[in-house]
Parts: C-alpha cells; structure tokens; sequence
C-alpha cells in the first residue's frame, strides 16, 4: 500500500487531472494512428459460407480499422468528442478527413447490409451497439457542416441498432452481470444517454422498463469480487450507472444503500487494478476497469456531493494510476484506451 501511494503521488505532479489541449493531442493520436490500420484484426462475425469469407476494410468499410469493430467505433467517437472540444487540436484536417473517408454514406450502408443479416443479429451486442450510439450523440451535438453530414450518413445504421434494442431487451430474462463486452449495464448506460439526447421515448421506455426488471432487486455488490483478471468495465459501478440515470434521487439513493452501503463511508477505499503486463491484450484491459470505476464514481460525486462527493479522490487515484500508461507503445491498450480515459474525463 505504502508504494501506490508513493506512485500515486509523483503520477499526480505528471498528469492534469483536467483535461488538457497536450493530453487531447496525445489521446487523438492513438485513434488517429489504428483508424484506417486493418491489420492486426480480431473479426466477430458468424460464417454462413464460404462466400461470406472477406478482408475487414471490405465487410466494415467505415469501422474495418484499431483492431475490432467496437474499437474503431469509439475510436471514431474520441475523435470527434476533441474536435468538439478543442477547436484548435493539431491534425484537425487530417481527423476530419479520415472521419469523411470512413463514415460515408455508401460505407455506412454496407454496416447496415452486414448487420441486417439474419445471423448477425447479435453482432456487437450490445458493447459496439452502445458506443455506435454515442459516437451519433456526439455527431449530432457538433455544430459544424462535416458533422451534420456525417451525422446524416450514420443516422441509418443507427437506427438499425435502436430497432435492435428494443427488440432484444425484453427477451433478456438474466442480465449480464460480467466485467466485459456483454455487461448488460454499460450496454444500458450510453443507449439511454442517447435516447434522452434524441429524445425517443420508445427507447428510453424500453431501457428503464427492463433495467428496473434486471436491477431494482439487486443488493449488496460484491465490491470484493473485483477486479475479474480481464475486466475492463466495474460489474458494480456500471449496474450504479444504469441505474442512477432510470432512478429519481430518493429512490436512486435508497437503491444505492441497500446495493453498495460502503460508499457512503468517508473512509471508503478501493485499490486500483493493477496490470501485469501490458503487452497482453486481456490483461491490459485491467486499465479500462480503472477507467469504469472513474467515471462512474465521477458521476455519483458530481451528482450527490454531501452524500458521496469524498468519491471524487478515490475516481483521481484510480485516473492516475492508468493515465500514464496510455501512450507505451503496446497496440494491445493503445488500439482503445484513449476512449474509456476521455469519456472518464467527460464525467469528471
């Protein structure tokens, strides 16, 4: 304990815990670097033949690229989440045009044809769902004319996945309590923010109507089952995101103190996950799981300050244990972790 706090102290002198114009250059540059790199390549599709059988840029023309089709998307989203707010980010140009390149009308239709396919229904279910609907958030809350059409260009697709949504949740008779892909919380979290921002009322109905199923009965989070060895979201923290967004205040708080009664204690403390080695794909995820528990304890603090604000330094350790690895030169983190480290300074 005594060396993470040394650690934590020198990473602290090092590192803005407001985002910068110098972090936004170096959070850009990851995204940048992996958006239009289709190789190394981890394809989640279901082979109905032989014909079906294609390099990645030909069956995801516009998200082909950082890996994995979810990883390309958020990628997407980092970018122009710092366009948006750093008007004078360096390679302004070169980002809007890789966007333009990828998000184009005719490649936004081949997403659409490919996830249209009777056995790729559960295609990034509902991990890649999420973000593809927060990169359209932020698409639609950028007033500038590349983003209006770009917005334009993926409203199909994302109506696809709200389509989607709807149709999935209530079959889901068991929620996904894990700390991965599937978590059933997260995949709750960023449709609903998108769904209040676009103001559909289905979704948003869908969403609270079956999180409040999956969730209102749940108590007392085992915080001491985690970390999982390759969770990069916190299974207790984003089942607390979910349902601070369905929940009014009181019944919000009285959930929570029946969930996670330790939070409420001032002298709540929680280690950050802590990564082996970080040329391991999964165990590199361990940083994200930091990133998870930031953003949801950045919220609780903003959001119930006389009630849970002290969870504001505890969401800083778990930032700075994580924020200096982000740029190492391993593919492993760097292809993703730019976007979970933004979105947790967007709560922040």
């Amino acid at each position: 304990m005594k060396y993470y706090f040394i650690f934590f102290f020198i990473t602290t002198l090092s590192y803005s815990q407001e985002l910068t114009l110098q972090q936004a250059e170096r959070l850009a540059s990851l995204p940048m670097k992996c958006l239009q790199q289709e190789y190394p390549n981890k394809l989640g599709q279901l082979l109905a033949d032989s014909t079906e059988i294609a390099p990645p840029k030909k069956l995801h023309p516009a998200f082909y690229g950082c890996f994995d089709w979810h990883s390309s998307v958020h990628g997407h989203w980092s970018l122009v989440y710092l366009l948006k707010q750093f008007p004078n980010l360096g390679n302004r140009k070169e980002i809007i045009k890789k966007l333009q390149a990828n998000l184009s009308k005719e490649n936004i239709a081949q997403e659409v044809a490919y996830l249209s396919k009777n056995h790729e229904k559960s295609f990034e279910r509902t991990y890649g769902w999420a973000w593809l609907l927060k990169l359209q958030q932020e698409l639609d809350s950028y007033n500038e004319p590349f983003a209006r059409e770009l917005a334009e260009n993926l409203q199909p697709l994302t109506r696809l996945i709200v389509q989607r949504y709807i149709e999935f949740l209530p079959k889901l008779d068991y929620a996904l309590r894990n700390g991965t892909h599937t978590n059933t919380a997260f995949g709750l979290s960023l449709a609903w923010d998108y769904a209040l921002h676009a103001g559909n009322t289905p979704l948003l109905q869908s969403i609270k109507a079956n999180a409040l199923r999956l969730f209102k009965n749940d108590a007392g989070c085992p915080f001491g089952w985690e970390p999982g060895g390759t969770d990069f979201l916190s299974p207790c923290m984003e089942e607390i995101g979910i349902m601070q967004r369905v929940l009014d205040k009181h019944g919000f708080l009285k959930w929570l103190k029946d969930f996670a009664p330790a939070l409420f204690s001032k002298k709540f403390a929680w280690e950050p996950g802590k990564v082996s080695d970080r040329t391991d794909g999964h165990l590199v995820h361990l940083d994200g799981l930091n990133f998870s528990r930031a953003w949801n304890l950045y919220a609780l603090a903003r959001a119930y300050p006389k009630e849970l604000g002290h969870l504001k330094a505890t969401a800083d350790a778990h930032m700075q244990f994580s924020l200096p690895h982000l740029t190492d030169g391993n593919y492993e983190g760097e292809h993703w972790l730019a976007s979970f480290a933004l979105y947790a300074f967007w709560y922040r």
